[in-house]
């Protein structure tokens, strides 16, 4: 038998001789190619591995794209149809499915064209219609917003798309693939902007989902965008001697070509220079200089068995030295995403490091189309054991879907998504007592390793041996480490600390779940007492802040299920018992002031009188600190506190007393240290009707013509001072205005917040909060 050997050697940067190829080099740009040519290219690829010579549907499909898309251009000025084309062609190198490529030939005609979710339905079919409107959906979301619960909720939805169908994320990365490959026609903002959002969202899902094919050109371009000067520079380095290099590669080939078959082991055997931004990451990770890189080249061997694998690294381990150390057999203990191969790094006789990767045919499939190697073209149903293969291959996403549930904090929530797709994680191997493989994140301790056994193990775990010794809880894990973990029903549970502990965002929800469930109740009992007891501090009648109507404004505003868990969450200190009641009294005085009488207002008008009388004889009022009068302080410009707020003081170095809002954001989050720094304080009686307070609001809208005009005549007839205005429009024509101006108090804030909620087209009013 001989070994396969391919006559092109893979090499990044490479040039290839069509822009639509899914391993199409970085730094090619893109070659014009008419609609034509490429709608045969994508039927040529389609009729590989599709098993039926009737593709009408998707020759409908391109006809009414093509309709619906005259007229438009790319910013290269290319026929838009173009696009849709080469993203249909990247989904039918995946060999996905025939209503996956129709739905990427139409994927832009919902969100850009007069066509309808209702026109696709009609034309090609429900399945069809979901998967387009999934992507257009996906495109509109935005996770470069600077608010957190928007970049949260943006991820939660791209994560509910895909467990209604994967082949959504497919098309999005296919879509994202050819929208990177001529990113070179955007504008530098754009470029940079995502890129970024490619290199922290869409490469990451194409690892986890084991698409290599996708993800290392996604890196590779996001890299040119983001860090062109390195990319630059790590391109001259690798290109320094090209030539020298093919020859290298092609001179281990042959040798290694030579003892495959004489061994008897049939095989194709090809060479690569790893992709740039798999060298740089190295370099990063190591703290290595490119030439101190050992697998900057490989040789890679595909044969029919995994009984071949092995033998041919034995053959190999006979022709060249190994390094010690630099074996990882991925067969016997494959990658979180189901990659499987066998890697060991070699000294050629020259001296030179190489590395040679074997797997088989199969496995090379899985590691290059990951999930999509799955997906067999639907020509009726999809059998037992593809489902239970698709199944495993979702097994992540499952996880993330039982996050969202169990996560109501966004912040959590998001920082949880965005370590479990940290580009730079590594892994480590390690072993139950019955011999089972785990595979836990560098850095992991026995913590980690009970949680991802069962939650009850984690629960009740008090120690653990490693490989037959006990060792403490923050022992790290080493490759190849036997553990046993010891467990009591005695034991109270996890500590707190083991959360500064634990590597794996697995432990630290299940944690953090313990906590929640375990003291909700204690922690409801709490919140109770701590909001009863502030209600009677301030006179509130609790009964009258807490009907149906007012609790759900309140819940919708802290983005909570039920009331108690807004108990729970005062109770374990996540809330402040001040915010939830102030909240709530704020709803309740809206109400009450809409069913005011005129008896009401005549005793209002007496008490104002007598309180001004009242005023004059004591003078200007200010602020309470500790029980002391007139004590000399500023108001902190973050959340800018009147007269009617809830307040606090914080003790500064070297500049006093500053007054902030108990709900702003930077007291809320006050590290521990800090908090003890923290001060009672309260408004004083007599406040003086001259003294006025600066005040910031953001009034959403949807914008308008007339909208500032109508917003500037309220307050000129409020005769209220306008001290700035800063005005910005989104995507979807929303406005938000942002107004400083100065106020008497807080009763003075909520008249012309209500007035300013009557204006057409005003959605919702927010005060500045930190």
């Amino acid at each position: 038998m001989e070994a396969r050997m391919p006559e092109n050697i893979e090499l990044p940067g490479a040039s290839h001789n069509k822009t639509n190829q899914v391993e199409r080099a970085v730094d090619t740009p893109a070659d014009f190619t008419s609609p034509e040519e490429l709608y045969k290219d994508l039927i040529a690829a389609i009729k590989k591995y599709h098993p039926s010579t009737d593709l009408s549907d998707i020759e409908k499909a391109y006809e009414t794209a093509r309709k619906a898309h005259e007229g438009q251009f790319r910013k290269s000025g290319e026929p838009y149809i173009i696009h849709p084309l080469c993203v249909a062609i990247i989904l039918a190198e995946l060999e996905l499915d025939k209503e996956s490529i129709i739905a990427g030939l139409l994927h832009d005609v919902v969100e850009d064209t007069v066509m309808t979710s209702e026109d696709v339905a009609k034309e090609f079919g429900d399945e069809v219609a979901l998967l387009v409107d999934g992507v257009t959906k996906l495109t509109q979301l935005n996770y470069q917003h600077d608010k957190i619960e928007v970049q949260a909720e943006n991820l939660r939805k791209m994560f509910l798309a895909m467990a209604k169908d994967i082949r959504v994320i497919l098309i999005k990365l296919a879509d994202r693939l050819h929208n990177m490959r001529t990113m070179q026609y955007q504008s530098p903002a754009k470029q940079i902007e995502k890129s970024r959002e490619t290199m922290e969202i869409y490469a990451p899902i194409a690892h986890r989902l084991g698409i290599s094919k996708i993800k290392v050109e996604l890196d590779d371009l996001s890299m040119k965008y983001l860090m062109p000067d390195v990319y630059n520079d790590l391109v001259e380095q690798v290109n320094l001697n090209r030539p020298g290099r093919e020859a290298f590669i092609k001179s281990i080939i042959k040798e290694v070509g030579m003892h495959i078959s004489n061994a008897g082991i049939e095989a194709e055997i090809d060479g690569r220079v790893k992709h740039f931004f798999s060298i740089y990451r190295k370099m990063v990770n190591q703290n290595k200089t490119l030439d101190q890189i050992y697998d900057i080249f490989a040789v890679r061997i595909k044969v029919d068995t995994v009984k071949d694998c092995y033998a041919a690294l034995g053959v190999i381990h006979e022709m060249y030295k190994p390094i010690p150390g630099r074996f990882k057999d991925y067969i016997a203990m494959p990658k979180p995403n189901n990659y499987q191969s066998l890697h060991t790094t070699l000294i050629a006789s020259n001296g030179q490091p190489f590395e040679i990767q074997i797997r088989t045919y199969e496995m090379h499939k899985i590691a290059e189309y990951g999930i999509a190697a799955h997906w067999k073209y639907k020509e009726g149903k999809t059998g037992e054991k593809d489902n239970q293969s698709e199944e495993a291959k979702l097994s992540w996403l499952r996880q993330i879907l039982e996050w969202q549930k169990e996560m109501s904090d966004n912040k959590e929530f998001l920082s949880s998504i965005k370590n479990d797709l940290n580009l730079f994680s590594d892994s480590v191997y390690c072993f139950t007592p019955s011999g089972d493989v785990k595979n836990l994140p560098a850095g992991s301790c026995p913590i980690d390793f009970a949680y991802s056994i069962h939650s009850a193990v984690g629960n009740k775990m008090v120690g653990a041996r490693v490989n037959g010794k006990l060792v403490t809880i923050d022992y790290v894990i080493k490759n190849g480490d036997r553990i046993e973990i010891i467990t009591s029903q005695n034991s109270k549970g996890p500590s707190r600390d083991w959360l500064s502990i634990v590597k794996s965002t697995q432990a630290k929800n299940k944690i953090n779940q313990w906590f929640k469930q375990e003291l909700k109740e204690d922690n409801i009992i709490k919140g109770k007492e701590m909001i009863v007891n502030y209600c009677k501090t301030k006179g509130i009648v609790l009964s009258d802040i807490t009907k149906p109507e007012y609790v759900e404004k309140c819940l919708n505003k802290y983005g909570f299920k039920d009331w108690d868990s807004i108990l729970a969450a005062v109770g374990h200190g996540a809330l402040k018992e001040s915010q939830i009641v102030n909240r709530l009294n704020e709803e309740h005085l809206k109400t009450k002031k809409a069913e005011v009488t005129d008896k009401d207002v005549l005793e209002e008008i007496v008490a104002a009188e007598s309180k001004e009388k009242s005023k004059k004889k004591e003078g200007k009022g200010g602020i309470v600190v500790k029980g002391i009068h007139d004590v000399a302080v500023r108001f902190s410009k973050c959340c800018n506190p009147v007269p009617g707020d809830e307040i606090v003081g914080f003790v500064t170095r070297g500049r006093g007393i500053s007054i902030h809002r108990t709900d702003c954001v930077n007291i809320i989050n006050f590290p521990a240290n800090e908090r003890a720094r923290l001060i009672e304080a309260e408004w004083e009686q007599g406040q003086t009707a001259g003294d006025t307070y600066e005040v910031e609001i953001n009034i959403f809208a949807n914008n308008r013509t007339g909208l500032i005009v109508d917003i500037s005549r309220m307050f000129t007839e409020a005769e209220i001072d306008v001290k700035s205005m800063n005005c910005r429009l989104n995507k979807k024509e929303v406005a938000t205005i942002s107004v400083g101006f100065d106020i008497h108090g807080k009763e003075e804030l909520n008249r012309i917040i209500d007035k300013l909620r009557k204006i057409d087209g005003v959605t919702d009013i927010t005060r500045t909060a930190g």
